[in-house]
Parts: structure tokens; C-alpha cells; sequence
């Protein structure tokens, strides 16, 4: 499954097949969620969310994937990523795009 975040692919005629989207949401423990407050007074990366948002992205294209693959795609196209909290120490992340078929 070819990925991209422009409206083509090179070379390739496109038949649109519909929007297809994957999202998750996804939640610290409480126990690093106290860990990486503590963080926050001296400064730096807060790995354990970025491990967190890593994770969520990938689950989120997987689900993507999986609903272009039904239509019988070849590619997703304009492939676009966003995050929202949805509570404290939670995130929504959603992965879209337009699902094409390469036309022969």
C-alpha cells in the first residue's frame, strides 16, 4: 500500500475511491502520567508521550490501511494526521486520506 500526502502519485493515473480514516485513543498510566508531571518543572521531552502519540499514529495508518484494502486500493492519497485530548493524559489521533486505484 503506497502512502503519500500529495493529491497524485507519479506516473500513475488515479481512480478515486472514497475517504478512508483510522483513529485510536490512547492513555498513559496513571503511575507514568505522575512521572511525567514531574518532568514539566525542570523542562525536556515527555517520552513517554511521545511514545504514546508514536504508538497511536501507527495504529491509527494501520486502521486506515485496513479500510483502503477493503475498497481494493492501491494507495491513499492526501494522507493528513490529527491529534486531539480528549481528557487529561488522553489523546485521540486520526489518520485520513482518499483511497485511489490505479487505473490500467
Amino acid at each position: 500500500m503506497i502512502l503519500v500526502n500529495t493529491d497524485y502519485i507519479a506516473g500513475k493515473e488515479l481512480e478515486m475511491l472514497g475517504l478512508v480514516k483510522g483513529s485510536t485513543i490512547q492513555t498513559k498510566n496513571i503511575g507514568r502520567d505522575i512521572t511525567q508531571s514531574f518532568k514539566t518543572l525542570v523542562g525536556g521531552e515527555l517520552k513517554a508521550y511521545t511514545e504514546m502519540m508514536n504508538t497511536a499514529r501507527a495504529l491509527a495508518t494501520k486502521r486506515m490501511v485496513e479500510e483502503a484494502e477493503a475498497l481494493g486500493a492501491d494507495a491513499v492519497v492526501n494522507v493528513h494526521y490529527a491529534s486531539a485530548a480528549v481528557m487529561q493524559g488522553a489523546a485521540e489521533v486520526m489518520a485520513y486520506g482518499t483511497a485511489v486505484r490505479f487505473k490500467v
